[in-house]
């Protein structure tokens, strides 16, 4: 949760840990047509908009069915003049003097959105863009799934349902959740407890109540009561999304 020129300089750094930057010959940026993420160490990045958002625009801002099959087969068929022809005539065709009613203004945001990222419609593998040939034993791949996991593992959990975080707090967190992904959060609680997490989970022992020893009812009554009464780790605690995340990490 910083600048976008902090965080081009960390990803940037990670890129130079990994690899000769020096002798990268062409780099494929994928995403959201966000003005912040274009490249400002390399202007002639290849830019493609990503399919997830594309698709994900196409659903939010057209609720006719028809209209809505018609414009992404439009756009997989890479007919891109006719696409936008389309959405223009479909907000003119929906045009009403109702306020309330807003599909003319939505198709014309749609129109906008992938007219300014109109360089990035069609993959990069289709551009006829000569790119150098793989060095042995490494194979190019899509790119069209990353904004999906990244809604799948830190939009979904961070941003929308009214959440609220401070910056530390979202920091601490978005930490905890790529961890998680990279299978390094057991490794980093070990590291930051010497393991004490762990070694107090396998010395919980949950003690079975014999019939023998089970206190009598007399009356009407759940014959569990006092087995609910009696306090469950983890179990019994507040639900959260972090919390089941522990629990399942812990409980394999």
């Amino acid at each position: 949760m910083e600048k976008s020129t902090e965080f081009h300089e960390k990803r940037e750094a990670c890129i130079r840990k990994k690899y000769n930057a020096d002798e990268i010959g062409q780099r494929i940026l994928n995403g959201d047509g966000g003005s912040w993420i274009k490249e400002p160490y390399d202007p002639e990045t290849i830019f493609q908009l990503d399919r997830y958002h594309i698709c994900q625009e196409i659903l939010r801002k057209i609720s006719d069915k028809e209209a809505q099959t018609e414009v992404r087969w439009l756009f997989e068929e890479e007919k891109t003049e006719e696409m936008f022809a389309y959405i223009e005539t479909y907000a003119v065709r929906v045009e009403s003097p109702e306020k309330k009613d807003k599909r003319s203004q939505k198709a014309r945001e749609l129109y906008q959105y992938l007219y300014h990222n109109r360089e990035g419609l069609v993959p990069y593998q289709k551009r006829g863009i000569q790119i150098p040939e793989p060095p042995e034993g490494m194979v190019y791949k899509g790119m069209g799934i990353q904004e999906s996991q990244n809604c799948t593992v830190i939009t979904l959990r961070m941003k929308h349902r009214r959440m609220r975080w401070s910056e530390r707090e979202a920091n601490h967190l978005a930490k905890a959740l790529y961890r998680k992904e990279n299978r390094e959060l057991v490794e980093t609680i070990e590291r930051y407890t010497d393991g004490l997490v762990f070694t107090l989970q396998m010395k919980e022992i949950i003690e079975t109540l014999s019939a023998a020893k089970a206190p009598k009812k007399e009356g009407k009554g759940s014959t569990y009561m006092e087995l609910i009464k009696h306090h469950m780790p983890i179990i019994d605690a507040m639900q959260t999304v972090s919390r089941k995340a522990f629990k399942r990490a812990f409980s394999q």
